[in-house]
């Protein structure tokens, strides 16, 4: 494996540690599908979290989240409506969460993104 790959793992098992001790239940993670792959799916209480984990070493090129193209927006987007009619849940609310990974330090920007991608 390599290094950005193992510190992407590491960074997403950080993150799923961090919601699930701000009692989020996680319901999936390194979800695939044909449009694209979600980090984190979670629950928190009625709402579906689709969360992007973006981990760096430092901020000498900014913050992890701005790492995060339109591109990559649209193909979480349209990911996230795939896991929801796969689970046939359109019932609940459901937002798109990014999660900033730098060391010692875990930054959750809730509704980071809409559908607008």
């Amino acid at each position: 494996m390599s290094y950005n790959k193992e510190k992407g793992a590491m960074g997403e098992n950080l993150a799923a540690d961090y919601l699930r001790k701000q009692n989020y239940k996680i319901l999936k993670t390194n979800y695939r599908s044909k449009a694209g792959e979600i980090d984190i799916i979670a629950k928190n209480n009625d709402d579906v979290v689709f969360v992007e984990v973006k981990t760096r070493s430092s901020t000498d090129y900014g913050n992890p989240g701005e790492a995060l193209s339109k591109s990559k927006k649209r193909h979480i987007v349209k990911t996230a409506m795939h896991y929801l009619m796969e689970m046939d849940d359109f019932s609940n609310n459901y937002r798109f969460d990014v999660i900033e990974i730098l060391p010692g330090e875990v930054n959750h920007i809730e509704n980071a993104f809409g559908l607008n991608w």
